[in-house]
């Protein structure tokens, strides 16, 4: 299918919501299997190409391409990125694998998913894994896409779990307005480029952390509950979670601008200084919001354990107070004859007023001593 790359040609990302994945959840080679085996996931979606073929002059987009039908842009001398979306079909897979000359390894890296984000050396190939993510628009937390590079002489491969959404619309948008210098450089910028918005992706991510930290810190001071120390357990464990895709990508991006296999120019490596930089700013972020999840965690506990301590002090006060007052009744309920006040006239009054004027001392004295203050006003407050 030969689409004109117009804007309207970008619609074809299916708004339909997709089922919820699980940054957790790891699918294993069966033992014993053999190296470069494709471990399919019966989930994954079916695998469909999408060819963006560029120079200075022109663009073209085609989409549903079989693998042999990209090999005519390959002899051109333009720029042609190939992207595999979805990883259910291991027919075609294996297919481009063939057609690319690409290692069985290479091919199970880019398929066996999820991998630790990683860059490899294949001869005439350069392998980039990463990890994408985004913000669950379902429910709190966030998505996390496998996304597999394979950077070869005027070509770039791109390998995706997901055909409905990703972070790469602005750079087609910019192949598309010839915007930049992306049709002025070659495929490595471009690699450049997708790298640089996927890390990007991760920055909404984190701003949805900051938000609900915000918001529980806000619910911890006023109203304190075991429901918020279980979305602060939550929150420490996703942005761990996190913490894990970036911290590798760091390495990665280090590694590609020293890279030495003639793939990567020196200018490009001078932009992937700045793509570094930008994991490093993801890392050092995702670490302070985890030091202020386990701060608020402190804060919990400490304002549980005022709270106690109010409960424990009304408590205290109130059986100081009923502590003489049960005494003196216990006294006088013995009923023994020879007690001389119990033919008293005004005996049970007098017991009253006794009892009254001992509680109204004891609640004089405990207000003096500031019992009746809250923990958190100052002691010169009253």
């Amino acid at each position: 299918m030969v689409d004109n790359f117009t804007p309207d040609s970008y619609l074809y990302i299916s708004e339909e919501e997709k089922e919820e994945e699980d940054y957790f959840d790891y699918f294993y080679d069966q033992p014993g299997s053999e190296p470069g085996t494709l471990n399919i996931n019966p989930e994954a979606q079916p695998s469909k190409i999408i060819l963006i073929d560029y120079d200075q002059n022109n663009a073209i987009r085609k989409v549903d391409l079989t693998p042999n039908a990209c090999l005519p842009y390959l002899e051109k001398n333009t720029v042609s990125w190939i992207d595999v979306q979805g990883l259910g079909s291991e027919l075609l897979l294996k297919e481009v694998g063939e057609i690319f000359n690409l290692h069985p390894l290479l091919l199970e890296d880019v398929v066996n998913v999820p991998q630790r984000p990683k860059v490899e050396n294949h001869k005439d190939h350069l392998l980039i894994i990463g990890q994408m993510v985004r913000p669950n628009k379902e429910e709190d937390g966030f998505v996390r896409e496998q996304v597999g590079f394979v950077l070869g002489k005027g070509y770039l491969l791109t390998f995706q779990e997901d055909q409905i959404t990703d972070s790469f619309d602005l750079v087609r948008e910019r192949i598309r307005t010839n915007q930049g210098k992306v049709r002025e450089l070659g495929v490595d910028y471009l690699t450049y480029l997708l790298l640089d918005a996927l890390i990007d992706g991760y920055f909404p991510v984190a701003e949805d952390y900051e938000q609900r930290i915000e918001a529980i810190e806000e619910q911890i001071i006023r109203n304190p509950n075991r429901k918020m120390m279980e979305e602060l357990y939550n929150v420490r464990r996703e942005l761990l979670a996190l913490r894990r895709l970036i911290w590798p990508l760091q390495t990665v991006l280090n590694t590609l601008r020293r890279d030495n296999s003639g793939l990567i120019s020196a200018e490009v490596q001078m932009y992937l200084r700045d793509c570094y930089d930008h994991a490093l700013q993801i890392s050092e972020i995702i670490e302070a919001y985890r030091e202020l999840a386990s701060s608020l965690m402190e804060v919990y506990q400490s304002s549980m354990g005022n709270r106690m301590n109010e409960i424990m002090k009304f408590l205290t006060v109130i059986s100081t107070i009923f502590n003489p007052l049960t005494f003196i009744v216990g006294v006088y309920g013995m009923n023994f004859e020879y007690m001389p006040e119990l033919q008293a006239k005004w005996g049970y009054f007098a017991c009253w007023g006794i009892m009254l004027a001992i509680s109204a001392a004891l609640v004089s004295y405990f207000w003096r001593q500031g019992w009746f203050r809250p923990l958190d006003e100052p002691e010169n407050k009253r």
